[in-house]
């Protein structure tokens, strides 16, 4: 079917667009549909440009004062900020020097993060925190029999009210021989288990925010050596993202 289709093609006329006349040639060349349309959407844009600008200086506000208003200026007709007041001459040694500063404080935010939160954790021992997977703890027994009259506070003697707890649940012989320490009723203890969910919060936080500061140390620490070895060829392995600096290899140097 195809190849009728292109014999049938092969026999058809070429129709081209009409050029310009010959006593016409004066005025150059006949535009074109595609030319007019180019023509069109440049005016039209200009036009709505034109229109929005008008508008904008209809609206505005006579009060209004920006700090660029007496830091720019005019040049040949081209809007330019005046950055002679704000730039500053640094050295390389300077830059370098600024770029290990810059190092150096985010990793000892980084640091002191850390210690923090290891300490949150041992206060803490994260044994009720949200996400963390539940301990499993199996019992075996003999017979169906024994499975449908398990009872767990028995099995575990302990008082029922304490079967729900995954830690400082005591044996009844330590209820009956030691006094209990520390709040028990039920405000105080819903206060104490609502502080301790905050800390989790703000352990959470902590973690997060350690782990964001590591990757941008990682990150400056990459264009470091980079800034460094800029003679030195170098291969990059992987691009750099959100959650990770790029990885570049570099040849080895034998050193004299």
């Amino acid at each position: 079917m195809s190849t009728f289709r292109k014999a049938l093609k092969s026999k058809q006329r070429n129709h081209h667009e009409r050029s310009q006349l010959a006593s016409r040639n004066h005025l150059g060349l006949l535009e074109k549909k595609k030319d007019y349309k180019l023509r069109a959407n440049d005016y039209h844009k200009k036009q709505n440009l034109l229109s929005a600008l008008r508008k904008k200086a209809l609206e505005k506000n006579p009060d209004e004062f920006y700090y660029k208003m007496i830091s720019s200026k005019m040049e040949d007709g081209v809007h330019r900020a005046n950055r002679e007041a704000y730039d500053v001459e640094v050295t390389e040694e300077q830059r370098k020097m600024m770029r290990t500063q810059d190092i150096k404080y985010v990793e000892m935010k980084r640091v002191g993060d850390a210690k923090k939160i290891e300490r949150m954790k041992a206060e803490l021992h994260l044994l009720d925190a949200k996400g963390k997977e539940k301990n499993k703890h199996t019992f075996f027994v003999h017979s169906k029999k024994e499975v449908q009259e398990f009872d767990l506070a028995e099995r575990l003697n302990t008082a029922p009210e304490l079967v729900g707890r995954p830690y400082n649940r005591p044996t009844l012989d330590t209820l009956k021989t030691k006094s209990i320490q520390g709040a028990t009723d039920k405000r105080t203890v819903e206060k104490l288990a609502k502080q301790r969910g905050h800390q989790y919060t703000i352990l959470t936080q902590r973690i997060e925010r350690e782990r964001k500061l590591f990757v941008i140390s990682q990150k400056l620490q990459t264009r470091r050596e980079i800034q460094e070895g800029k003679k030195t060829k170098k291969i990059k392995m992987s691009n750099e993202t959100k959650e990770a600096a790029a990885v570049y290899k570099f040849d080895s140097k034998r050193k004299r």
